[in-house]
């Protein structure tokens, strides 16, 4: 059986504690920590999950755009996934992945898409190399048209892997974005094979699993054919408008454990 976890960014920053006790309530093994480097304390968040018997499975970061042609707002998001780096490092939870990903929402280019794909390899490049002096892995998340303009397929994830040429680098597809982008989100996965470093779910509607028209199954069998032994990372979102907010109103807090627990046995059913 693989581990299971979730992002607490779903959470809309409730306290830690809370959301370790939801996390452990709702049958997960771990998390995947919202990067809030400012804001949470990594000796302290790295004890509250401990504490539970979860494990930190994967940073998940804030926005930082770290392919805009502006060399000073691309060295300010450089200078985030440092502190970011060294962050991690105090959780004291092993070597959770760090996940990176180009500024969310922004669709389009502001000079030209070949320039920007180049900065987002020399970027990605210099983000792994801070890493791995770190001991750490890191992982690409591979968004949809919606939120990128870059790296929306597991094929040109591929190719971003080729292009930055980093041992510690790989990818982090995700059912929701799959749904949109793959022709096939199983096909995709076994394509990925080996470059595969850690995977979320969650439903074509960003539900829990089995209450949109995924098809889930397919893709933990894919899993299953390429060996993918690492977590599964849970990450619905409440109904409601606003696909940037976690926030969907009074009780979307409940909805979410309910949705976490659904899919850990929806997963478990399906022998993952």
């Amino acid at each position: 059986m693989r581990r299971t976890g979730c992002c607490t960014w779903i959470f809309g920053g409730e306290d830690l504690a809370a959301i370790a006790l939801r996390v452990s309530r709702a049958g997960l093994d771990g998390v995947e920590l919202h990067g809030d480097v400012g804001g949470i304390d990594p000796v302290r968040a790295g004890r509250i999950f401990a504490d539970r018997g979860l494990t930190i499975f994967s940073i998940t970061p804030g926005d930082a755009d770290i392919s805009h042609p502006d060399a000073a707002i691309r060295e300010q998001a450089l200078a985030y996934y440092e502190r970011l780096v060294g962050w991690a490092g105090q959780l004291g939870h092993g070597a959770p992945r760090i996940s990176v990903h180009g500024l969310v929402g922004r669709i389009r280019p502001v000079s030209t898409q070949a320039r920007e794909d180049a900065l987002l390899a020399d970027s990605t490049r210099r983000i792994c190399a801070m890493a791995a002096a770190a001991g750490l892995p890191v992982v690409f998340e591979i968004l949809n048209r919606y939120e990128s303009h870059q790296v929306r397929t597991v094929a040109e994830g591929l190719a971003l892997l080729d292009r930055v040429g980093a041992a510690n680098l790989s990818l982090l597809p995700d059912a929701y974005h799959m749904n949109i982008e793959e022709a096939c989100p199983a096909a995709a996965l076994r394509s990925g094979g080996a470059s595969i470093g850690l995977y979320h779910v969650a439903d074509s509607n960003r539900g829990a699993i089995g209450d949109g028209h995924a098809d889930i199954a397919a893709q933990i069998r894919a899993l299953d054919d390429i060996g993918y032994d690492g977590p599964v990372i849970i990450e619905p979102a409440a109904p409601g408008p606003d696909p940037f907010s976690t926030d969907k109103g009074e009780g979307y807090r409940d909805i979410l454990e309910d949705m976490l627990l659904r899919s850990v046995r929806a997963l478990r059913a399906l022998g993952s």
